[in-house]
């Protein structure tokens, strides 16, 4: 089991105040966290002139980076891809996909014909990813809540669905997975797609905010799947018992949002919301189990903050998987996670980046193997909830916000 190296000396030391899942602001002392506030619409505007914002303080000399608003008129944004053409694919909650220029600047055209969606809540369109081979394919593959129908009317469930993105159409569509079961609810949907080098897919399930069904393994709520890219379950997958869904990768999640393949060890990653305090930085490793309700660095809403109140008694001692960092007493409610390869901060070359909703602010961590050895908070003068970071085809950094902004992190 690898080791947490949560008190590391970060790059920048900022103070904070933040909620699990709501708003937050700097503070010098730490507060109670809330608990998940519930997503909502933002309003939109259609002026798309790019401005830029106040350039944080660079560390060691390097060249600070500066936040570019591409546009601010996308409606409540999760996750984005994108297209070989150097346009970009972005999913809306509310269950649609728009189609941006080369720039990010205007939207090129709508997909409308998607599946429906339950967008209450925390619920919606989710994540979107390109097939591996979309160049010949035309795949993309989304997540998204979606709604249970006759006997399992007023329940819903985590689904993937996959279509062939031809022109500016999406054709073929069909749903190859759904979360099971459907519950009640509209919270911890999860959910981020990454592809295996194998071209097999990693899909993060939440456990729809019911604890416990996290250590089923004969339900899918809280877990990791990895399935092929028609649904199959592929060969390879752990063998967690005859009880257990073939589909599972890793277990005991609670609403994983982050998914990424490390560039070098090729290994996934994800990026998980705790209680009050305890949101994690994971490594996920085929039958693991990360521990989820049985232990957490956090602490059960109502409960007074602090080391005795966390869950399980915090450490993740075995047979729970150690996450690599966390954040407690107070939650960040991470977004996101990509690990950076470009060329435009080379001081970043393999550092971890995403997005906080309760902090308002990007994140970065320096790593050395699977231990981090210091964490920075980014562009927290910005007081935007990240939803989705990703990495551009130019090696800048992307940044989707619930307020509906496209911003480009840029030299």
């Amino acid at each position: 089991m690898h080791k947490l190296s949560l008190f590391a000396k970060p790059l920048a030391l900022v103070p904070f105040l933040l909620a699990a899942c709501g708003g937050g602001s700097d503070a010098t002392t730490a507060a109670t966290a809330t608990s998940p506030a519930v997503t909502s619409t933002p309003s939109s505007t259609s002026t798309n002139i790019p401005t830029v914002s106040p350039t944080p303080t660079p560390a060691g000399g390097a060249v600070a980076p500066r936040a570019v608003t591409l546009n601010k008129s996308l409606a409540a944004p999760w996750g984005m891809a994108f297209l070989p053409n150097g346009r970009l694919l972005v999913s809306l909650k509310g269950g649609s996909m728009v189609i941006l220029s080369p720039d990010g600047s205007s939207m090129e055209a709508s997909l409308n014909n998607l599946p429906a969606v339950d967008s209450a809540g925390q619920g919606g369109l989710l994540d979107v990813a390109l097939d591996p081979d979309f160049a010949t394919t035309s795949w993309v593959y989304w997540t998204y809540s979606e709604p249970g129908t006759g006997a399992e009317s007023g329940l819903s469930g985590t689904a993937v669905a996959r279509g062939q993105l031809i022109g500016n159409v999406m054709q073929n569509i069909s749903v190859i997975y759904r979360q099971l079961p459907k519950v009640s609810g509209s919270g911890h949907f999860g959910s981020r797609l990454a592809f295996k080098d194998d071209k097999t897919l990693f899909v993060t399930l939440g456990e729809r905010q019911k604890g416990s069904p996290a250590q089923d393994l004969s339900t899918t709520l809280g877990k990791v799947i990895r399935i092929n890219r028609d649904g199959t379950i592929p060969a390879g997958n752990p063998v967690l018992g005859s009880s257990a869904r073939p589909e599972i990768w890793s277990y005991g999640h609670r609403n994983p949002q982050g998914a990424a393949i490390h560039p070098v060890t090729r290994e996934l990653w994800e990026t998980e919301h705790g209680p009050q305090g305890g949101d994690e930085l994971n490594r996920i490793q085929a039958g693991a189990n990360y521990g989820w309700p049985l232990v957490s660095y956090g602490c059960n809403y109502g409960d007074p903050v602090g080391d005795a109140c966390r869950i399980g008694g915090g450490v993740h001692v075995s047979p729970y998987m150690e996450p690599v960092s966390y954040w407690a007493p107070t939650s960040i409610a991470p977004a996101g996670l990509v690990f950076y390869t470009g060329s435009g901060f080379p001081q970043w070359q393999g550092n971890a980046f995403f997005g906080a909703l309760a902090g308002a602010a990007l994140w970065r961590v320096q790593l050395s193997g699977t231990t981090e050895v210091a964490r920075e908070r980014l562009f927290g003068e910005l007081g935007e909830r990240i939803r989705c970071v990703r990495q551009g085809p130019d090696g800048w950094l992307y940044l989707l916000t619930d307020s509906g902004k496209l911003i480009q992190i840029r030299d």
